[in-house]
């Protein structure tokens, strides 16, 4: 009605101003109204020419009744450029809307700028304008235009409950131009909201308009699968798809039609419309990727099933643990066993479906065990037989579970599980003997001597042994040796010899030559001899092993006074400047002694002095040269060797002896009080020494030679040696030597304790402190017995000093693991080392110490050291070179590094070997060969099984190269495998670190939505 009045109002106007301008004609006023016309007819095309040439007329004139003709040209002028889309329309209208003019065309104009704005997809500049229209002004279709416009406006902007009232109006307005479109986005917003049937009526409108016509069926068919009627949406799909018009959503018509086929199980249908809905797609949901994955699987398209499933892996919901299922059983039918273990791996990982986890779970056993990954089939199996005691896999298990200790490295959890198994099979019996010598193998190399001689024991015993049981006779030899028990070692040696295999270490030559030894510490010379002679005819391992038989054959001929034959071999080996050149020449010197060539005798042993000036045996050759003089009674001659004994600082053990000689030479030479004094320095730094003794009974006999029994008393009384004291002293400890005679080790242990309590400074205090120390060694009681030791080798030299030390240093490597405390003791026992095997010890301890103190740089040099010291052990060789390693890694010489330890991996098959190997895997991963890297970490895991932490980190290892290389899936399954069999919570946390480091790299290059 508003516009009507407005529109009269128009008309009247001209008639007053007619009567009042004599210029305006009838004509003007006449095309004004027809352009008026025009405009509300939509051709402002036509009309706006004339509004701008009538406006320029108005504009000439200035009269004071025609502003609101004025404003009303205006409007029409910039309404026509906004419909027209005419550049700086849009200003105009804005400056149009700021001026004071009438609210009503201030109301329509808002109504055209919206229009303008919406044409020219500036939403929120329409909605803005759209806000300052009136209703009341606008036509019925211009109302429906506006509603569609804003509604369309907050449809763009998500704004659905504001756009849904708005374009509900505009869609009941079938004149609309809008009426098509109104019911398409207002068919969305009900689609969204799943209100199906009453969309759809909306899109039966829309797909009236060729522009919706390749949208609709994709929504129709949405609606008519969801409400149940899967043929009919699949049908209408297929039309779509069929029907050669363009579809818009062609690729998601596919999907709808390949998951519907799917759904019916019709999996080759649905095959070709999967295949290509995820080919033709950016991303695509997880559902889409095992729904193609499941039909290539069906059709025995297998390699082409792997690729839809692998990407499935790691979630905890039903589709990837089915995802993963098919994905094991794909990759075993394709005989690829590595890959399906990993898929079950996950599925066991996945508790959806009972069953299929059950199944996953032995799966990954069986084929852990099928691909050398004994420790976690042994793991798996337990936990499988463990969960699944009714399983029809458990009898399999089982079997399976032997095997795997049979042939695992994991010897300890191997043999209790053997042990705790109720009943055991003829298959792992057949492996029982095995399983005890490896166990015992590492016991041996863990220095558990005593636990590796019972297993050796029940080996020896056990039935079908015949692969190892010369293994073990070796070895039985080589404790039985070292325990001192020679004849049982010669027996188990000869036993070996009959039936020899070899293996490391035990080989015939070295079982032949520790069988010599053995006759040769049983005082069995003529055997001794026999054997060391067969040795000698051999090339064996090392020059220093050759020259050592040569030396034990002399040695042999030697106890038995057939000296001419044992010199011709002593000085064959110092002809050959051989490293036990000093010994043999020693040797030599004493054959000519037995001869009664005394000259000869100290011309040889002053040789050692002038040509092996490090020797260690110079102090014992200046003794046999003063032993010589003092033999002849040449007293003055021996004096002065017996001086450089005394001021030598490497013959601490045989000082005491020395001083008491130089104190009975110079008796003799009549020089008492030179005589007293050394006497006297004897008993004052050696208390404690068996000479001392000796010593006052000397300083007592000068005393009374010389009449001065009161200074002797005196003297006794100033160094605590009351007379009645030192009687009630050696009662005491004869009673107690009693004791240790007859074994009664309770009552000796208390006296002992007793006598060190009563006399601290005795006589015995030494004997008391070694004995005691011993003993308690012999009761397993280390704590007490390092007590004792340390205040032996504290009060060093003594006659037990050597030994105290090495039992010292022995028990804080060992037993208390303090290397910094080994370290002092094995220090010390380099000093006071009177023999090569102590010295050795001396130096692989220090060795040792250094490596696990981490200090690489100080423990190069002694590496190196032991490495060509005499003696040194297949131990010795793989300490040195895995310390040599450590350094040049930690120095960034990969290549030197990786020399190092294949030396190691060459000498040990035990723990350091398995380091030893990782190391190598490592620095070939940090020199980018991966796929060395990839095969070394495995050999670790399939090698080192008993060895968790270096098998945990090879397997951390493995991860970190398939990420290297982007194979996400094997990455995954690595590390949360060892997330969740390790039982070391450091690995564990680094695991599930890598793991979640793995699975944003994947989440990154992935196609899953």
């Amino acid at each position: 009605m508003r516009l009507k009045l407005i529109h009269l109002a128009f008309c009247a106007m001209p008639l007053t101003a007619i009567s009042q301008q004599n210029y305006i004609t009838k004509d003007p006023i006449q095309d004004y109204q027809l352009a008026k016309q025009w405009f509300y007819e939509g051709n402002y095309s036509l009309a706006y020419p004339v509004f701008k040439d009538f406006g320029q007329k108005l504009s000439r004139e200035v009269p004071t009744n025609n502003q609101l003709q004025r404003e009303e040209v205006r409007f029409f002028s910039i309404a026509c450029e906004l419909m027209q889309m005419k550049n700086n329309a849009a200003t105009s209208a804005l400056d149009f809307l700021d001026d004071h003019t009438s609210e009503s065309l201030k109301g329509q104009m808002a109504y055209y700028l919206g229009t303008y704005y919406f044409k020219n997809n500036q939403v929120n500049e329409s909605l803005a304008a759209f806000e300052k229209s009136y209703a009341e002004n606008l036509t019925e279709a211009q109302l429906s235009t506006m509603q569609f416009a804003k509604g369309y406006g907050y449809f763009t902007q998500k704004k659905f409950n504001l756009a849904k009232p708005l374009l509900a109006a505009a869609k009941a307005n079938q004149e609309s131009e809008y009426y098509v479109d109104a019911n398409y986005y207002y068919g969305l917003i009900l689609f969204n909201e799943r209100r199906y049937a009453e969309a759809k009526k909306s899109f039966e409108i829309a797909k009236q308009s060729e522009k919706y016509a390749g949208l609709i069926p994709y929504y129709n068919a949405s609606i008519t699968y969801t409400l149940g009627n899967k043929d009919e949406a699949i049908k209408l799909a297929e039309d779509a798809i069929n029907s050669g018009g363009k579809q818009y959503y062609s690729t998601e018509l596919k999907q709808l039609i390949g998951h519907g086929y799917f759904e019916k199980k019709e999996y080759s249908k649905a095959l070709p419309y999967l295949e290509q809905y995820v080919k033709e797609s950016d991303k695509v949901k997880r559902e889409d990727l095992y729904e193609l994955g499941y039909s290539y699987y069906v059709s025995n398209q297998l390699e082409k099933a792997i690729d839809q499933f692998k990407p499935l892996s790691g979630g905890q919901d039903t589709l990837s643990q089915d995802a993963m299922y098919l994905l094991g059983d794909s990759y075993l039918k394709t005989n690829q066993k590595a890959n399906a273990r990993n898929a079950f791996l996950f599925c066991s990982n996945n508790s959806s479906n009972v069953q299929k986890k059950e199944i996953s779970t032995f799966n990954y056993g069986k084929l852990s065990y099928e691909l050398g990954f004994d420790n976690e089939a042994s793991y798996t199996l337990k936990d499988f037989i463990s969960k699944y005691p009714n399983s029809k896999y458990n009898a399999e298990a089982k079997d399976l579970l032997i095997n795997v200790l049979s042939n695992t490295s994991n010897y300890k959890e191997a043999l209790d599980l053997y042990e705790s198994l109720p009943s055991k099979s003829e298959a792992s019996q057949s492996q029982y003997a095995k399983i005890l010598y490896n166990r015992a193998q590492e016991l041996l190399n863990d220095k558990k001597i005593s636990q590796a001689n019972v297993l050796l024991l029940k080996a020896y015993k056990a039935p079908n042994n015949g692969a190892v049981l010369p293994l073990v006779n070796f070895w039985l030899g080589e404790i039985a040796y070292n325990n001192g028990s020679y004849p049982s070692a010669i027996g188990y040696y000869k036993d070996y010899l009959a039936k020899p295999l070899t293996s490391g270490d035990v080989n015939p030559d070295n079982a032949r030559y520790n069988l010599a030894y053995s006759y040769l510490r049983n005082e069995d010379y003529a055997n001794a001899q026999k054997e060391f002679a067969t040795l000698q005819s051999k090339s064996l391992a090392s020059k220093q092993l050759n020259e050592d038989v040569t030396i034990r054959l002399a040695d042999s001929y030697y106890m038995q006074k057939s000296f001419t034959n044992a010199a011709s071999l002593y000085n064959k080996v110092i002809s050959s400047n051989g490293i036990a050149g000093d010994y043999a020449t020693f040797q030599t010197a004493m054959i000519d002694g037995a001869l009664n060539k005394k000259t000869s005798k100290i011309e040889k042993l002053q040789s050692i002095d002038r040509n092996y000036t490090n020797s260690l045996l110079i102090p014992a050759s200046l003794m046999e040269i003063a032993n010589v003089y003092l033999d002849d009674e040449n007293y003055s001659n021996a004096v002065p060797y017996l001086n450089r004994i005394i001021n030598n600082k490497s013959s601490s053990n045989l000082k005491p002896e020395a001083l008491l000689k130089l104190g009975l030479a110079q008796y003799n030479l009549k020089k008492n009080d030179e005589a007293l004094a050394t006497f006297k320095s004897l008993v004052k730094q050696y208390p404690q020494a068996e000479e001392s003794e000796d010593a006052l009974d000397n300083i007592k006999s000068i005393y009374i030679e010389k009449g001065k029994a009161a200074d002797y008393i005196a003297y006794s009384n100033s160094i605590g040696r009351n007379i009645d004291n030192q009687a009630a002293d050696s009662l005491t400890y004869g009673a107690i030597e009693l004791q240790l005679v007859d074994n009664k080790t309770t009552e000796a242990i208390e006296s002992l304790k007793d006598y060190i309590t009563r006399y601290p400074n005795g006589r015995y205090i030494i004997d008391a402190h070694y004995n005691i120390a011993n003993l308690y060694n012999d009761k397993k009681d280390a704590a007490n017995a390092l007590t004792h030791y340390e205040y032996v080798a504290g009060n060093a030299p003594n006659k037990y000093a050597e030994a105290a030390i090495l039992a010292t240093a022995r028990n804080y490597y060992f037993d208390k693991k303090d290397y910094t405390k080994a370290t002092q003791y094995f220090t010390q026992l380099k000093a006071y080392a009177s023999n090569d095997e102590n010295l050795l010890e001396a130096m692989r301890g220090l060795v040792r110490c250094q490596y696990y103190n981490k200090q690489y740089t100080e423990a190069v040099n002694n590496a190196k050291d032991l490495l060509n010291q005499r003696g040194a052990g297949t131990d010795d060789k793989v300490f040195a070179n895995l310390t040599l390693g450590k350094s040049a890694q930690e120095n960034k010489n990969y290549t030197e590094a990786i020399t190092y330890y294949k030396q190691v991996t060459t000498l040990n098959k035990a723990e350091y070997g398995a380091e030893a190997r990782y190391a190598i895997a490592t620095c070939q991963f940090l020199t980018n060969k991966l796929d060395d890297a990839e095969k070394t970490a495995f050999e670790v895991i399939q090698k080192s099984a008993s060895y968790e932490f270096w098998v945990a980190k090879s397997y951390l290892l493995l991860g970190d190269i398939y990420l290297k290389q982007k194979d996400y899936f094997n990455a995954k399954a690595t590390f949360q495998s060892v997330a969740s069999a390790s039982t070391i919570s450091e690995i564990v946390t680094e695991a599930k670190q890598k793991l979640a480091q793995v699975e944003a790299a994947e989440q990154a290059a992935s196609k899953i939505n």
